[in-house]
């Protein structure tokens, strides 16, 4: 696949995934590996499906808006705005009717046509934020 395929593909996962609720797996080699952190286990494609559902049923109107998208070899790199409103409890934090908008920024690597491991995510400090959860870590000294 050429890098503007590439891009189309990530394109199309966010409309049909992301903004069009529908199953993320088939985007998903069978050893897809998704990274959140540095420390966290990475999960698999069936407990990401699960991730994006959780999302869906705390923002039913979620929408992701790719504001860029960048490809080079088998890697694209995109940076979405990600708008909803929290109509269902998130990490915890019951429903509060607020919208809420965060920057989300994804590195995808593509192998034989399917995401094979993905890094980043969604700017889940600054949606806690907005949530009105209370978030703190300290001082910096």
């Amino acid at each position: 696949m050429s890098a503007e395929n590439h891009k189309a593909f990530v394109r199309r996962y966010v409309d049909e995934v992301w903004n069009g609720q529908q199953v993320a797996t088939p985007f998903f080699a069978p050893h897809y590996r998704r990274y959140l952190s540095a420390t966290a286990a990475a999960l698999t494609a069936a407990e990401q499906q699960q991730r994006i559902a959780g999302f869906h049923r705390a923002f039913p109107d979620l929408h992701f808006t790719i504001e860029d998208l960048l490809a080079e070899g088998d890697r694209v790199v995109f940076r979405a705005t990600m708008r909803g409103t929290h109509r269902g409890v998130f990490r915890d934090v019951a429903p509060t009717g607020k919208p809420v908008a965060i920057t989300v920024l994804d590195i995808v690597r593509i192998e034989g046509g399917l995401f094979a491991e993905q890094w980043g995510g969604p700017d889940l400090w600054d949606l806690l934020q907005q949530l009105g959860a209370v978030v703190s870590v300290g001082t910096y000294e």
